[in-house]
Formats: structure tokens, C-alpha cells, sequence
């Protein structure tokens, strides 16, 4: 070959291999139907323990698990896998992780064999261009994900896979980054935010962990929150910083706070947002729970 005819192969490599990932992408969501638009969820899973107690919370999971239709596969970002960079679980079979302490040991048989879906992390990495994401064959299924999904999936026969929060990232990131995944709603694909919007565990009152009961400062931050959920305002919830020290107080720490904001990013214009689940336990928790859905 001689230096004219190298320099343009050269020039034209680009083209080929962005041609080659598009194959690539359109044989990974080959393997997924197209479907009507999937909701998004926000589930306050509050205690591990509601995974195996029988609650007004647990029924509102139950609940929405029978309203909406079935998916092909879950997404779901969970407030108990934090990482520096942004990761995707992608084995086949992801392990049920059993991430907390001090609770009955009926808590830890529980087992959620769920499989997972290495085609569908790989189409998550691709889409997202914000930054690399990296394939992660080690973390499986965390408590924010398995205690709540059971719920809704009690049979264990939808794949399901994490994404992790990159804890170095600032709240208007985690945001942007949402939007990239929004076409997987198109593809059967439920993506669920697992957390707890007011969560302070410092402060929790734990004579009264079982009572919808809450601190004035609580109650005052849930209800702004709220009020700018269903206004469609998001604004000041990505900004949560600068809102005061009722939300200082409700927000001590993000990573639970954070899978709300993934959530609200996939809203579309004139989609329908619900609340359910929506009460405050132990003076300084909300379970307060989102559903997004086309009208």
C-alpha cells in the first residue's frame, strides 16, 4: 500500500469502527423488544427488615408490582452501592448480598436468584457517554435492591442489574447521567431508583421506628420535596444544598437521597407522577415512593 492509499484507510477508520459498535449495539438490543414506555420508580426500602415483615409498605410494593406491566429486565440504582467511577453489574447470575448487620437470621436466608442480564449492562455502557462505565462481575444484588424488588417480582424471574453511584460526583451529574438511559424505557427495560428521600439515621427516635411519626424538620423537607416532585420543579431538589437546613437535616449524607434524583431525570413532559407509600417512621426516615408513567 503505498503512503497515499494508507493515509486514507487511516482517515476512514473512525467511520468503521463507530460503524462497528453501532452492529454491535443494534445485536445487543435486538435480544429486547420494543415496548410500550416502562414507568420509573422511587422506592423508599427504609429497613432490610420489610423484606420479610408484612407492612402497609411492603403491600404498596406488591401493589405497583401488579399494576404495571411486566418488564423485560430491571435497571435498578440503589443507595447501598457506592463507587468512585460508575459501574454495571454484568454476570449472569448475580449473588444476593446480604449488607448489613444486627438483624435475625431469617433475614439472612433470604435468597433473591434473580439472573442478571450481561447484554443488557453492555447496552447500558454504551449508551451512556457522560463518562465510562465500567462492567463489574463482582458486587450482585445489594439489600436495596433485592429487599424491595421481591415485592414486586416475588418469583425471581426477571433479570435484573445494578448501577452503581459514583460517590466523588456532584447531584446535577448524577442527574445528567440519568437522562442517557432514558431509551431503555422503550425497550421493556424498569428502571428503579432504591433509597430513602429523608433518611437520617443519627437521629432516628427507635421507640418510634414503627410509627408514622416525624420530626418537624422531617415533615418540613418531605413536604418541599414533594411539592416540588409532582410541580415538576427539579431544580432545587438537584440543588438540595442550597435549600436550607431542613434538608440539611434530612440529608446528611446523598447516597440515599441521590436514586430519587435518577428517577426524575427519565420524567418526560406530560408523563403522570404518583406518591405512595408515603409516610414518615421513626421521626427522621420517609418511605415515601415515586411512580413516573405515561398518561
Amino acid at each position: 500500500m503505498n503512503r497515499k492509499d494508507f493515509i486514507k484507510s487511516m482517515a476512514l477508520l473512525p467511520l468503521v469502527t463507530s460503524s462497528m459498535k453501532l452492529k454491535e449495539l443494534d445485536k445487543m438490543t435486538a435480544s429486547m423488544s420494543s415496548t410500550s414506555k416502562m414507568p420509573v420508580l422511587f422506592l423508599g426500602h427504609g429497613s432490610p427488615m420489610n423484606a420479610i415483615e408484612e407492612n402497609e409498605f411492603v403491600a404498596g410494593f406488591r401493589k405497583i408490582g401488579k399494576e404495571i406491566t411486566k418488564p423485560n429486565a430491571i435497571l435498578c440504582i440503589s443507595a447501598h452501592w457506592e463507587t468512585r467511577g460508575t459501574y454495571v453489574t454484568a454476570m449472569q447470575n448475580p449473588l444476593t448480598i446480604h449488607d448489613f448487620g444486627g438483624f435475625p437470621k431469617a433475614l439472612f436466608d433470604v435468597q433473591y436468584p434473580a439472573p442478571g442480564s450481561p447484554e443488557l449492562a453492555e447496552q447500558t455502557k454504551h449508551l451512556i457517554s457522560k463518562t465510562e462505565v465500567g462492567l463489574d462481575d463482582k458486587w450482585g444484588l445489594d439489600h436495596g435492591a433485592w429487599s424491595v424488588i421481591k415485592h414486586l417480582y416475588p418469583n425471581a424471574d426477571i433479570p435484573v442489574i445494578q448501577m452503581s453511584i459514583d460517590y466523588t460526583q456532584p447531584a446535577r451529574y448524577h442527574y445528567e447521567l440519568a437522562k442517557q438511559i432514558s431509551s431503555l424505557r422503550q425497550k421493556g427495560v424498569l428502571i428503579i431508583g432504591s433509597g430513602n428521600m429523608v433518611h437520617n439515621l443519627r437521629m432516628v427516635a427507635w421507640s418510634k421506628i414503627n410509627e408514622e411519626f416525624a420530626f418537624d424538620w422531617a415533615a418540613e423537607a418531605n413536604e418541599k420535596m414533594k411539592s416540588h416532585i409532582l410541580s415538576g420543579d427539579f431544580q432545587p431538589l438537584i440543588d438540595f444544598k442550597s435549600q436550607g437546613n431542613a434538608f440539611d437535616l434530612a440529608i446528611p449524607t446523598p447516597e440515599h437521597y441521590l436514586p430519587l434524583l435518577y428517577t426524575l431525570a427519565l420524567k418526560e413532559e406530560n408523563e403522570k407522577v404518583t406518591l405512595f407509600n408515603d409516610k414518615p417512621v421513626g421521626g427522621s426516615l420517609t418511605m415515601t415512593s415515586v411512580k413516573i408513567e405515561p398518561n
